[in-house]
């Protein structure tokens, strides 16, 4: 029986003049709605957070939000009608959703173009500065050097690329828990940039980021580590922050280039931070609102985002804007289709031009890969109620209160050096955009959010404020303000007091739930592979590797045997449990729950020797159908790796690669999504309840399992992946050829990079091909099909990414030689190092699982048994024992962050 409701209790109108509604509820088919003197039903069900019309409206006609036009009828609409484009249409039908659809979209999306007018323009006015405002304080740390003050005081180890990543990671961790007097801790902050071979095309934005880490007033000692080889390194940040006047030397700083053994330079660099423990301590004093610089951000939106969530972070902006402090608005094709609201009120006319031209600039260099702003909305986003980039962008300008005047408009990083309001260039990349605004000075993030992400920055506190009440309810342990108290009928003024106070108790000290949850990220706007539209065509029309084995010299090999597991797919070297989180922003809960339950040694009785989480950076605000498809066939392989005995995906909830998105693909390539363990950090309840969900899921899995047999298998049976870095020697290339013709002549697997050193070394390739070297034979990410030599597509020259790849092809163990120093390993597969350099010898030896030295015409064998050994389990990898482990999915030619 259908059901009739006043429309104040089911749906809400932003504004008067809107021409839709926004179902604060799910409304079934057929419910009655009354909406002043009209009575309408409704025509489908409409879930919560959807649109449904309240007006007929012509073909033609705009539909408004916030009385601002978001798409244009294809058809008449009736009142009741379920307001529907094909691209919310396309995300709900790869949803499980238990009610029917219509069945074709009645609107397509449009975007009002804005025109500025000079003519007519008239300055802003902001809000009065309150002198008595400044009486209300919060407790902080007073900087010198015009370093403003901080929030929070830590030890931060900053890898100043990829390629000192892990170690940044590996040594903050042996001070986890350090209780020191003033001091809040010791924490990392690894990134994925600045780590190739070229100088990257967002080299300015990265230097000027780690500048602004360097020297953030949440920063009480800092600890740069490189090699000092990579493209953006120590020297090159240092003559950085000199040019542009950082006060570097304000902060208690080290400059540390890793010369010699991992461990020994963990040691060293522990000694380091020991140090500062005892000198760097401070104690908080009461400061003026006006050192507040507030990161206002938004992730997960939904619809209620721009009524509820981001009129509350704007309410307290506003504030403490009136007591002198600053704020500040990111992500910038968030605001494509809203320009009218955040130029209403902006300082002046020169402001509202750069505020535009960052704009076209974003729109500009996104199509230089292919693709538009309007693919930023994610599934989720889509699925609970934003349809489309403008719906998105009105509810994210509602982080500008009305009252507020925009006054500047900066560069992504950039410090902010006044009072005011500013606007930061960034992608909508939730992390990548916080990065920025972190480098600009904010020393508290305000994360609104309403799907419940958990997203935390590890030096600056985040306060999350969630969208509507039952959302808050679900997740109450991760997030601290329940905005969804003013859809419920609690007074915005009353709600922006109660944030204000607690804004200055963060700020003085008081843990956030994120903080004290111990969950943090960090992930910089990543590098853009194209400059122009000049190879776009080309790279849209390259041919897609088929995918075979290459014919090549083959050679008889010593008779070897190793002890292998027999398992559900044959013989394999070991068997590991993984937790393969769908997206970043679920990766660290991942690497949390595979820690805990290698603490716990869950399923060493059934032959699992670890558990395992690959953590990575996408899944969610990057766009490219080719990004897209490589992370999903990456994501398969691995779901399927032979070393693999069970696996369990782990959404966050919110992303475009869901868990249903990752169903579809399994389906799509004869997988069963049942034979893998499903969760999600959002809709699972949070941290600790979906921890408990996959530990659960884990321990049923394993009774069920039996013990695996240990029985001898052959070089038939090895799968091995063969990589270098740096110079390689002659001999040490004959010899990794030599294996080569060894492992494939026994009908094993070989699987090279496209790219990189091993195949321009002309030595190995005319030992191993009898013609020149060939064209990539399996697509990055792709799983080798059978036995015999294949050659794996290279999109980027990152390590870990081409590292990634070349595990995805299956191989159970990758062998590297190294002629520079020491790369990162790969956290599910076997990586071995070795070298035939005397140098490295000498400065890395403690890094290298074999020294090549005495006669190259053994170097082969040598190699070879250490793959047996490693293969038996009977040798653990350096690389695994040390940590020193990276992973990251390739956004390849065309991903672009969005």
């Amino acid at each position: 029986m259908s059901q009739t409701y006043l429309i104040a209790e089911v749906a809400r109108l932003p504004l008067a003049g809107d021409n839709v509604a926004i179902a604060t509820q799910r409304l079934e088919a057929g419910s009655e709605i009354r909406y002043g003197d009209q009575r309408f039903r409704l025509g489908h069900t409409v879930m919560e957070g959807h649109r449904f019309a309240v007006a007929p409206m012509a073909e033609g006609a705009d539909l408004l939000s916030w009385e601002l036009p978001f798409g244009r009828a294809i058809v008449p609409i009736a009142p009741g009608d379920y307001a529907c484009n094909q691209g919310m249409l396309d995300a709900l039908g790869g949803r499980a959703i238990d009610f029917e659809l219509p069945s074709a979209p009645n609107f397509a999306d449009h975007i009002e173009p804005y025109s500025f007018d000079e003519a007519s323009f008239v300055p802003g006015a902001q809000v009065a500065y309150e002198v008595e405002d400044r009486d209300r304080t919060f407790s902080g740390f007073l900087r010198g050097g015009e370093r403003g003050v901080g929030t929070r005081n830590y030890v931060v180890v900053l890898g100043t690329s990829s390629r000192t990543s892990s170690f940044a990671r590996e040594l903050a961790a042996r001070f986890q828990g350090v209780d020191a007097d003033g001091v809040d801790g010791v924490v990392a902050v690894a990134h994925t940039e600045g780590g190739g071979c070229e100088r990257p095309n967002n080299e300015e934005l990265l230097l000027r980021t780690l500048a602004g880490f360097a020297v953030h007033p949440n920063v009480g000692a800092v600890l740069a580590v490189d090699y000092g080889s990579e493209p953006v390194n120590n020297r090159l940040l240092q003559d950085y922050m000199a040019r542009h006047g950082y006060p570097l030397a304000h902060v208690p700083h080290r400059l540390m280039s890793l010369q010699g053994g991992f461990a020994t330079q963990l040691q060293e660099g522990q000694h380091q931070i020991q140090r500062w423990l005892q000198e760097v301590g401070a104690e908080r004093t009461d400061q003026p609102q006006e050192h507040l610089r507030l990161a206002l951000q938004c992730g997960g939106s939904d619809a209620f985002s721009g009524i509820s969530g981001n009129p509350l972070a704007s309410w307290v902006a506003r504030e403490i804007i009136r007591a002198g402090g600053s704020a500040n608005l990111a992500e910038t094709d968030e605001l494509i289709g809203a320009e009218s609201y955040v130029l209403h009120n902006v300082r002046d006319a020169e402001t509202a031009r750069t505020f535009l031209a960052m704009i076209e600039r974003f729109k500009e260099r996104v199509a230089w890969h292919g693709e538009s702003c309007e693919g930023n909305p994610s599934g989720g986003n889509k699925f609970r109620g934003l349809y489309n980039i403008v719906l998105k962008s009105i509810g994210a300008a509602m982080k500008r209160h009305p009252d507020v005047r925009l006054d500047y408009c900066i560069e992504y990083g950039e410090p902010m050096r006044a009072r005011g309001y500013y606007f930061m260039d960034s992608p909508g990349n939730d992390l990548e955009s916080i990065a920025g605004q972190v480098a600009s000075g904010c020393n508290a993030i305000y994360f609104v959010t309403g799907n419940g992400s958990i997203t935390n920055f590890p030096f600056v506190p985040t306060i999350k404020i969630v969208t509507t009440t039952p959302r808050y309810e679900l997740l109450a342990e991760d997030m601290d303000v329940n905005a969804g108290a003013y859809q419920d009928g609690a007074p915005m003024d009353e709600l922006g007091a109660a944030l204000l106070d607690l804004t200055l108790e963060v700020a003085g000290g008081r843990r956030s739930k994120g903080e004290r949850a111990g969950h943090a990220q960090v992930q910089i706007w990543r590098n853009w592979l194209q400059r122009d539209e000049s190879r776009l065509g080309e790279l849209r029309a390259a041919p897609t590797p088929k995918g075979h084995g290459i014919e090549v010299a083959r050679e008889e090999a010593p008779a070897v045997h190793f002890e292998a597991l027999r398992g559900a797919r044959g013989p394999v070297s070991d068997q590991v449990a993984l937790v393969l989180p769908t997206s970043l922003c679920s990766g660290q809960i991942a690497q949390l729950i595979a820690a805990r339950l290698n603490a716990e040694g869950l399923g060493r009785d059934k032959g699992i020797s670890r558990f395992a989480a690959l953590v990575h950076t996408e899944g969610c605000g990057v766009a490219g159908e080719a990004a897209e498809a490589l992370f999903a066939r990456s994501m398969l392989s691995y779901l399927a790796h032979p070393l693999v005995r069970c696996a369990l995906l782990l959404e966050h909830g919110c992303e475009k690669t869901h868990n249903d998105y990752m169903r579809n693909q399994l389906s799509a390539r004869g997988l069963d999504a049942a034979d893998f363990g499903w969760a999600s950090v959002q809709l699972d309840g949070g941290i600790d309840q979906v921890g408990a969900k996959v530990e659960a899921w884990f321990r049923q899995r394993l009774d069920a399992l039996e013990a695996p047999i240990v029985e001898p298998a052959g070089l038939d049976s090895l799968r091995v992946g063969l990589v270098a870095s740096g110079p390689l020697d002659d001999d040490a290339a004959r010899a990794l050829a030599r294996l080569s013709r060894w492992i494939v002549g026994r009908g094993g697997t070989v699987a090279v990079p496209a790219a990189g050193v091993l195949l321009a070394s002309a030595v190995y390739a005319d030992a191993v091909f009898a013609a020149p070297v060939p064209a990539p034979t399996l697509a990055h990410g792709e799983a080798a099909a059978g036995a015999g030599y294949y050659i794996v597509e290279t999109p980027t020259d990152h390590w870990i990414e081409n590292l990634t790849g070349l595990g995805a092809a299956g191989v159970e163990i990758i062998l590297s030689h190294t002629g520079d120093h020491p790369q990162q390993g790969h956290p599910l597969v076997p990586f071995l190092q070795v070298s035939a350099e005397p140098s490295v010898q000498e400065l890395y030896g403690e890094d290298l699982d074999l020294a090549l030295v005495g006669p190259p015409a053994a170097w082969a064998e040598s190699l070879l048994n250490l793959l047996v050994e490693i293969a038996s389990r009977r040798q653990e990898p350096l690389a695994t024992s040390q940590r020193n482990t990276d992973f990251q999915f390739t956004r390849g030619l065309l991903g672009v962050s969005m």
